[in-house]
């Protein structure tokens, strides 16, 4: 690797020469694998020399380097590049040094990790986890919201409080304490004490804690449909699809992803999870699984979409062995997982105003974009993947011109 790097024989000689030369050229050679560019590689291969040297690598064979070491090494590299002549020193050139060697020598098996920090609950987690999933056949992100939501509960009581003495009383001041000190809004308190609730019956099952406690939690009263949906408007997402006109490789996948999130009001991880197979192209059909029920659907692929969809794949996407549709732009390549910033940077841009700029927001107008065309609720349940009709119907409240005619109805007649 070093040969393919290096031209001049003295820089080519002191790669070569330096200790561990093998495991250097082994993990460049696994970072060019994953498709990094040739001028990283030369920046990582002088990282990965200073590295060597200023941890002594060479002659201390076999020694496990701790991340503390690893962080004074990297205060000390900064210092000394700092006073070099004409050299701006900063935070990411020592983030940089940390993070290839930390990846560096997890990779020979040479790092040190810091322990863990696990809950002193995590046993009863884990159990009501593997209930959750065996049981109830609960999705990965639900599991996981329940946990962490559990366990910051837990870990706010009194360090020598135990499950078996739990009262209701201690549940009822940690909910109070989370809306008084955390601001937690009723919404947010009521799914607090759901999870406590299914958390604390299977506990009681296991003779965790005493029986009837998750009964006796009580929440604040949420009125059912006491909330607007908040999204952009209709005329707001196509000036959000405006944006991304244009051959930057940047604009033709972000077009993609939000058609998908707009015009099938699909979640989040549904569009990250998508994968080539789930496009039918020849029966023009698009397979998608919920993200919360786990069950799969299928739309008829429009035009517009799959053009968009088909422009990424054939255009932008690095050809990889992942079978994800989305993937990141640059190395290392791997799937796309976070689409927050793709919709929230561009809200913003064109100046909408609202609370959340999020990709959930064009799940909000595409439901109220339908409802303005005359679908029914239930043709819009199904659109969203909708499993109970409660969820759909607070669409109703946004359907001003249908609210307009009941209230300017004549009833003199009728009364």
């Amino acid at each position: 690797m070093f040969d393919q790097l290096f031209t001049r024989p003295t820089a080519l000689a002191r790669h070569r020469t330096a200790p561990l030369a093998k495991e250097r050229s082994d993990y460049l050679d696994h970072l060019a694998s994953q498709g990094i560019s040739q001028n990283v590689l030369k920046k990582t291969a002088a990282y990965l020399l200073a590295i060597t040297r200023l941890l002594r690598l060479g002659e201390r064979p076999g020694i496990i380097i701790s991340v503390e070491e690893i962080e004074d090494a990297a205060r000390r590299w900064a210092s000394r590049r700092g006073k070099r002549k004409n050299h701006k020193p900063g935070r990411c050139s020592k983030g940089r040094f940390i993070f290839v060697a930390t990846s560096w020598l997890a990779s020979i098996a040479r790092l040190g990790l810091r322990p863990l920090q696990t809950s002193r609950f995590e046993p009863w987690l884990a159990e009501f986890d593997a209930h959750m999933l065996q049981e109830r056949g609960l999705s990965d992100a639900t599991r996981r919201g329940r946990r962490w939501t559990i366990n910051h509960c837990l870990s706010r009581l009194d360090a020598g409080a135990s499950l078996t003495d739990l009262t209701a009383a201690d549940i009822d001041s940690l909910l109070r304490r989370l809306g008084e000190q955390r601001c937690y809004s009723r919404v947010t308190l009521q799914k607090v004490a759901g999870d406590l609730r299914a958390f604390f019956r299977f506990g009681a099952s296991r003779g965790w804690c005493r029986k009837g406690l998750a009964d006796a939690i009580s929440s604040p009263r949420v009125y059912s449909l006491a909330s607007l949906p908040i999204g952009p408007t209709w005329d707001d997402v196509k000036r959000l699809l405006a944006l991304t006109e244009g051959d930057r490789r940047k604009d033709i996948r972000d077009r993609a992803i939000i058609m998908l999130l707009a015009m099938y009001g699909l979640r989040t991880g549904e569009v990250t999870r998508l994968r080539l197979e789930d496009f039918d192209w020849e029966r023009e059909l698009l397979s998608v699984r919920s993200s919360k029920t786990l069950t799969g659907r299928a739309y008829p692929l429009s035009r517009q979409v799959g053009d968009a969809v088909l422009r990424y794949i054939t255009q932008v996407r690095p050809r990889t062995c992942h079978r994800e549709v989305f993937l990141s732009m640059h190395a290392p390549i791997q799937p796309l997982k976070v689409i927050w910033s793709i919709v929230a940077v561009r809200l913003r841009q064109l100046g909408v105003t609202a609370t959340h700029h999020g990709p959930h927001t064009l799940r909000h107008a595409c439901a109220t974009h339908l409802l303005a065309e005359g679908l029914s609720l239930k043709q819009i349940g199904d659109q969203l993947g909708h499993s109970d009709p409660d969820a759909t119907r607070i669409y109703a409240k946004v359907d001003i011109a249908g609210l307009r005619q009941v209230a300017d109805m004549d009833l003199g007649e009728v009364l």
